[in-house]
């Protein structure tokens, strides 16, 4: 759209002239010229033409006031010419240049302030277009959106901050009004139709926001914070619950203006993801059923192919041993068929020996080949599989990386699946001990010059001292549901390439486990 025809719909929007002014004005131009023609008083009478142009401008467009503006100084020439066009002087021509400069600088003033209304007038226009399609997508999309007041909330946050509050969390836990404090200094200014039908008409109406966030107002400090921060964006996925008592997930996207004037109409947006993490959660407990299935067969398998294996030379060993025995009850022993009935049994266990190592064999296949491998990869990759199971618990993780690490030489499978139970245990351990606080520390480190370590420590009851002993003992477990061969495995797993696993419990409270790793092991398998 040009400027001219925004400008032309502008002022007919204004719906027509004021005819009325026009009249006057006509009528004063008359009055004006007669005065200043036919009577004798002395004076720049031609100077009133200004009040006929204010008058004007009223009633006519830029165009009709330069005509008119032109029509006043033909009227002022005219009755100058009529009155002194034979004995013109000095002061009369004075009083004409002083008319026309103030009919030239009116009119001139006039159609900027004409120009400056029409374009305020299409840029109101404009402004109401934009909000009418702003209002139009907001009503009309699918995903649920609020336009929140967040000034006073911001406000109140600056002056807390000023009194030098950093960590919003930790004020909480010694303020137990604030969230709801904060809660309440927002208002709900609209929200469109997707998010009446997420949370219900009572979360979505206008006015002081309802609390939505279930219990733990994490997020919702996750949030504040974020405003106390100077954040432009804030994305995460939150808990909340709808009047009707439903509790959904959704991924909650805040977008805040960098003016502080403009936090009086925030946007929030929230994408109900329910479903995709119960599809996500089904399939995670499906992989675990048949995982643990699959183990179990293998057990079975493993088992049942030993006691096959094994009976042979066990029952030759039998046998070759009651020989031997039979031989050293002769009067005198007969010491050449012990010796080769010994050699026989030498034979047999060796033999044993080599099935249960073939068997073992099967646990490390040969080709899983070693590689170089970062922790920090290792860790934030481990905890991108983890993402739903710490979320699902409530269980917040701080890594603590330790600079100048070097990659390991190892078969990353392995050391995942050790890191993986390791985390799994903290969070059956805090669950079972409903721990307050559901937090687990990751650190890593180097000893020494030949290992690297990764410390997993939780905040859960820690390791009793009738289990100590026990803890790495295979089919040992302290869990109803458990087999007891977690830790047992992850001991194996890690000696097999040089490396050990400790566990204890840390001097400031819950277990810490330890994973030592051969930064570049001699051999492939031990």
């Amino acid at each position: 759209m040009s400027i001219v025809s925004t400008l032309l719909r502008a002022r007919d929007a204004e719906g027509g002239h004021n005819v009325a002014f026009g009249l006057i004005a006509v009528a004063l131009a008359a009055a004006v010229f007669y005065v200043d023609t036919y009577t004798d008083i002395e004076g720049a009478i031609a100077v009133l033409y200004v009040v006929i142009m204010l008058l004007a401008a009223q009633a006519t467009t830029r165009v009709g006031l330069f005509v008119i503006a032109a029509a006043c100084a033909a009227l002022t020439l005219l009755s100058y010419a009529m009155t002194h066009g034979d004995d013109a002087d000095l002061q009369s021509t004075t009083r004409l240049i002083v008319a026309l400069a103030a009919l030239f600088v009116t009119t001139m003033l006039l159609v900027k302030t004409e120009t400056a209304r029409l374009t305020l007038l299409a840029i109101n226009s404009a402004l109401k277009e934009s909000e009418a399609r702003y209002r139009s997508i907001f009503d009309r999309t699918r995903v649920a959106l609020w336009e929140r007041d967040y000034s006073k909330l911001r406000s109140y946050l600056m002056d807390v901050r000023a009194q030098g509050v950093t960590d919003i969390k930790t004020h909480a836990r010694t303020n137990p009004t604030f969230v709801d404090h904060c809660i309440g200094l927002i208002k709900v200014v609209a929200a469109n139709e997707a998010a009446r039908e997420m949370l219900g008409p009572e979360s979505s109406a206008v006015g002081s926001l309802r609390r939505s966030f279930i219990t733990g107002q994490e997020r919702f400090l996750d949030v504040v914070q974020a405003i106390m921060d100077g954040e432009r964006v804030f994305e995460d996925m939150a808990e909340v619950r709808a009047d009707n008592g439903e509790d959904k997930l959704v991924l909650l996207s805040i977008a805040f203006p960098e003016d502080p004037a403009a936090f009086n109409r925030v946007v929030v947006s929230m994408v109900d993801i329910t479903q995709r993490e119960m599809a996500l959660k089904a399939l995670a407990e499906a992989q675990a059923e048949l995982t643990m299935a699959s183990r179990a067969a293998t057990v079975g398998a493993m088992s049942a192919s030993l006691a096959h294996e094994l009976n042979q030379p066990l029952g030759a060993i039998v046998v070759n041993s009651q020989t031997l025995l039979r031989w050293l009850d002769r009067d005198p022993p007969d010491l050449a068929a012990v010796r080769r009935s010994a050699e026989r049994m030498i034979r047999d266990s060796q033999r044993a020996s080599d099935i249960i190592q073939n068997t073992r064999g099967l646990l490390s296949p040969s080709n899983n080949k070693l590689e170089s491998i970062s922790l920090d990869r290792l860790i934030d990759e481990t905890m991108a599989l983890m993402e739903h199971e710490l979320q699902r618990s409530g269980t917040t993780v701080h890594i603590e990386r330790k600079a100048h690490i070097p990659p390991v030489s190892a078969v990353k499978i392995e050391l995942q699946q050790v890191l993986i139970n390791l985390l799994t245990n903290a969070i059956q351990a805090m669950d079972e001990a409903r721990s307050p606080q559901r937090i687990i520390r990751i650190a890593t480190a180097r000893p020494d010059i030949d290992h690297v370590s990764i410390a997993v420590r939780d905040t859960g009851p820690g390791i009793t001292d009738d289990v100590k002993d026990k803890l790495f003992a295979p089919f040992f477990t302290t869990k109803a549901a458990g087999m007891g061969m977690g830790l047992s495995i992850c001991r194996t797993t890690l000696e097999a390439r040089g490396g050990k696993l400790d566990g204890t419990n840390h001097h400031d409270g819950g277990a810490i486990f330890e994973m030592s790793l051969l930064i570049k092991p001699e051999v492939e398998h031990a």
